[in-house]
C-alpha cells in the first residue's frame, strides 16, 4: 500500500470516492453530490508538510484517500485534527481501512498531531467498530443533530491521543 500527497490533478478521484457515500446516508452529512470545483477550497486547507491529504493506492490503483483536517479554527486546538478515510467501493470490506487508520495513527505525530478526532454517524457501525478496534473511545454524542430525509441522526465523535 503506498500513501502519496494528493495532488489537484486528484481531486475529480477524490470527489468520485466521495460522493458514492452520499446516498447511503451513513458517511457523510452531505444530502447531494458534491462537485470538484466546490471541494477546491477544502483541498486546498491541506499542505503536506501540517495537514496531509493522501492517495491511497496499489499497484493496481487507486484504493482510496485519507485527511487530517484542523479541528475547529483556533491556535489552542492545532494539535488535533479530525481524520476521515474514504474508501473507493469495491476496495471495502478487504481490510484496508484498519491499515489506513493505523497509517494515519502512527504518522500523525510528525505533524505535530496529538489528537485525533473521528466524526462518524451513531448508525455507521462499520465505522464505529473500525475506530474501536484500534483503541478510540467515544468522546461525545451529539444527540439527533443531522436530519437525513426526515430521520433524525446522532453523531458520535470518537478521540484518541496518537503524541
Amino acid at each position: 500500500m503506498i500513501f502519496r500527497d494528493a495532488t489537484i490533478a486528484d481531486l475529480s478521484t477524490i470527489v468520485a470516492i466521495y460522493n458514492t457515500t452520499v446516498a447511503g446516508r451513513m458517511v457523510t452529512a452531505d444530502t447531494e453530490p458534491v462537485f470538484v470545483a466546490s471541494r477546491e477550497a477544502w483541498f486546498y486547507a491541506h499542505s503536506p508538510k501540517k495537514r496531509p491529504l493522501w492517495m491511497v493506492e496499489d499497484e493496481l490503483g487507486t484504493i482510496g484517500w485519507a485527511s487530517f483536517q484542523s479541528f475547529y479554527g483556533r491556535p489552542a486546538y492545532d494539535a488535533t485534527t479530525e481524520i476521515s478515510i474514504y474508501l473507493a467501493p469495491e476496495q471495502q470490506g478487504k481490510g484496508y481501512g484498519k491499515q489506513v487508520l493505523q497509517y494515519c495513527m502512527d504518522n500523525a505525530p510528525k505533524y505535530g498531531i496529538n489528537t485525533l478526532l473521528g466524526f462518524i454517524f451513531e448508525h455507521n457501525i462499520p465505522s464505529i467498530n473500525l475506530f474501536e478496534k484500534l483503541g478510540f473511545e467515544e468522546w461525545a454524542n451529539l444527540k439527533n443533530i443531522a436530519n437525513l430525509d426526515g430521520v433524525e441522526r446522532s453523531l458520535k465523535i470518537l478521540g484518541k491521543r496518537v503524541g
